[in-house]
């Protein structure tokens, strides 16, 4: 059987803040009759009076997506006149514009944001990351194999970590969205999150020469 190698064991790790790029709005919409497929964004009239709003105010057509739609009705029986509710997503690509954006959907009587997705480029940030908590696992590793007298021949085994440390949100945005009436000046006073921590972690066991 192989022995093993005579091994130290270094751990590193780093951790950054992150904000995010983008958002994703999700908005339901109370409507008064039933139009199914992407005809609903131009032909279901409450549906369509938002979309105008966003557009109006510079939002690509592209940026805004009919996710479903649930028919509502007393009776048991589908009928042209039954309600549906509307289920949207907004993307907010230019963050800038995120506080005009929750106005614009508030101003509608029938919309209701359910909630707020960030999005985040995490890739860029976790890659600078792997190389930073690398190159402080090799300092460590260095300092502790002059410390102890052997030299570093190479790495025996190498483990990745990684995740994300996202603060829940702090406001219901059900509670402050719903039948909203169009607001004379800015509504919002309210915090909004749309950052969080990224933790990078590594641990590297380095081949080392005999005790």
């Amino acid at each position: 059987m192989e022995s093993k190698p005579d091994t130290i064991k270094i751990s590193a790790s780093q951790k950054e803040e992150i904000s995010a790029t983008h958002a994703d709005l999700h908005v339901t919409i109370k409507g008064s009759s039933v139009v199914s497929g992407g005809e609903a964004l131009k032909k279901a009239k409450e549906v369509n009076q938002l979309v105008e709003a966003l557009t109006s105010f510079g939002v690509r057509d592209e940026a805004i997506k009919l996710q479903g739609v649930h028919v509502e009705t007393t009776s048991g029986v589908l009928l042209k006149s039954s309600g549906a509710t509307y289920r949207l997503k907004i993307r907010c690509e230019d963050l800038s514009q995120f506080a005009s954006l929750l106005d614009i959907i508030a101003s509608q009587k029938n919309a209701t944001l359910e909630r707020v997705e960030w999005k985040y480029d995490e890739d860029e940030a976790r890659e600078r990351m792997l190389k930073i908590v690398i190159e402080k696992a090799k300092v460590k590793a260095e300092g502790v194999a002059s410390s102890l007298g052997v030299k570093l021949l190479g790495v025996y085994d190498f483990i990745e970590n990684a995740y994300d440390e996202e603060t829940p949100m702090p406001y219901q945005a059900k509670a402050a969205f719903r039948s909203a009436p169009a607001p004379a000046e800015p509504s919002l006073s309210i915090d909004v999150q749309h950052s969080k921590m990224v933790h990078v972690n590594v641990e590297i066991w380095y081949r080392v020469s005999e005790f």
